[in-house]
């Protein structure tokens, strides 16, 4: 083993909305749609299933 230190980098996690934008953004791309729908109705389906929670 060697005695040098590593240096360890932070991460940073991304927030909820980045997520979101990431993922709208891809979406659109692929289907060819609004970034900016696809963001809404992202929301609207969070909204709708909020009282779930996952396993």
């Amino acid at each position: 083993m060697s005695n040098n230190k590593r240096n360890h980098l932070s991460y940073a996690k991304p927030s909820r909305m980045d997520i979101v934008r990431s993922v709208a953004t891809s979406t659109a791309v692929e289907t060819g749609q609004p970034s900016a729908r696809v963001e809404a109705s992202l929301e609207a389906a969070r909204k709708k299933f909020a009282h779930l929670r996952l396993a």
